[in-house]
């Protein structure tokens, strides 16, 4: 099936390879951004929109006549600015204006995660800021009348597909590191599943065996 995806935040790490994995499946990709000439050559996207997220009238533009939107927000470093929670309050907004429905935001697996507890601990005190910025974009989506999924992302590495990714609504037993590759897919996969909607999946990589 191919459709309309709008790509929040185009040309990060993350970003980038949903853009050219959307492309590859013959999808209609948009792209957003404010570095626009940071896409890669190769990559020919339908549309760019340069702007900001919290722009409300540079988001329409980049949305107008999507099927879906898939957003990776972050924060910009460990203190700020927290800028999550602001773009997506301005495009939840925006979507239902615009009567676009479909969104998938990613968010951090640890401000949820319960195992391994150390590690999780450290984690949520050192990026404590970010993901503060991070639980509230949720909730911010979560309370939209959308038809949102929030993708908690494990431990992303810059490496090549690996498969075997896991998921699941609920704690992960064994949360292990997951490439941005696989997350881009995994990404693709759910705005093009309306059984994912109206719920917050936690992903990470394979197994360990």
């Amino acid at each position: 099936m191919h459709i309309s995806i709008t790509v929040i935040g185009a040309t990060g790490r993350t970003g980038s390879l949903v853009v050219a994995e959307g492309i590859g499946r013959d999808h209609h990709v948009t792209a957003f951004t404010r570095r626009p000439r940071r896409l890669p050559e190769q990559t020919r996207p339908a549309a760019v929109v340069t702007g900001d997220g919290r722009d409300p009238a540079a988001v329409r533009t980049a949305i107008d006549g999507a099927d879906a939107v898939i957003a990776i927000i972050a924060a910009a470093g460990r203190g700020g600015p927290h800028q999550a929670a602001e773009v997506a309050a301005v495009l939840v907004d925006a979507m239902a204006d615009l009567g676009v429905a479909r969104l998938v935001v990613t968010s951090a697996y640890p401000i949820v995660a319960r195992q391994p507890r150390l590690p999780m601990a450290l984690l949520r005190r050192v990026l404590a800021d970010a993901y503060a910025d991070a639980t509230r974009m949720e909730r911010t989506v979560a309370g939209s009348g959308l038809d949102w999924t929030i993708v908690r992302l494990n431990r992303l590495l810059d490496a090549p597909a690996r498969g075997g990714t896991q998921y699941s609504t609920g704690q992960l037993e064994r949360p292990t590191a997951l490439t941005r590759a696989d997350a881009a897919a995994l990404l693709l996969d759910i705005a093009a599943d309306p059984t994912t909607a109206r719920h917050a999946i936690n992903a990470a990589g394979p197994t360990r065996r």
